[in-house]
C-alpha cells in the first residue's frame, strides 16, 4: 500500500543550479533525501545566493 516517492528537483531562476530533494546539498547541511519543503527557509543557492522562492519546482507535472 505504500507508494514509492518520486524525487523533485527545483532549478534556481537566477543561475540555474538544480536542487535535487534525492542528493541534497551536503555542504549546506542538507542531508540526502530532504525534501523541499523540510529545507528551512534562511537557506540559500550556493552558487548565487538567491532564496527558496528564486526556485522553480522542475518535476511537478500536476
Amino acid at each position: 500500500m505504500s507508494e514509492e516517492y518520486e524525487w523533485k528537483s527545483y532549478m534556481c531562476n537566477i543561475c540555474g543550479y538544480e536542487y535535487n530533494e534525492k542528493d541534497g546539498d551536503p555542504d549546506a547541511g542538507i542531508a540526502p533525501g530532504t525534501k523541499w519543503e523540510d529545507i528551512p527557509d534562511d537557506w540559500v543557492c550556493p552558487l548565487c545566493g538567491a532564496t527558496k522562492a528564486d526556485f522553480t519546482c522542475l518535476t511537478d507535472y500536476e
